[in-house]
């Protein structure tokens, strides 16, 4: 399934953040950006959380 999203490149990135920015708007940009780094940042816990639950298991 990944090897079918293939690599971004600068012209693309481009491309997507101006179709963002059109449909978002640049009023609610930050607002948007701030919620996607909220996101992240929750997912990268919750997978720090699951790893270190599984180096627990297998330590014992």
């Amino acid at each position: 399934m990944l090897g079918l999203i293939g690599n971004f490149g600068p012209w693309e990135l481009v491309l997507i953040l101006l179709i963002v920015l059109i449909i978002v708007g640049p009023g609610k940009l930050p607002q948007v950006g701030q919620s996607l780094g909220k996101a992240i940042q929750s997912f990268r816990k919750a997978k720090e959380e699951e790893f270190e639950e599984l180096e627990e298991k297998k330590d014992k």
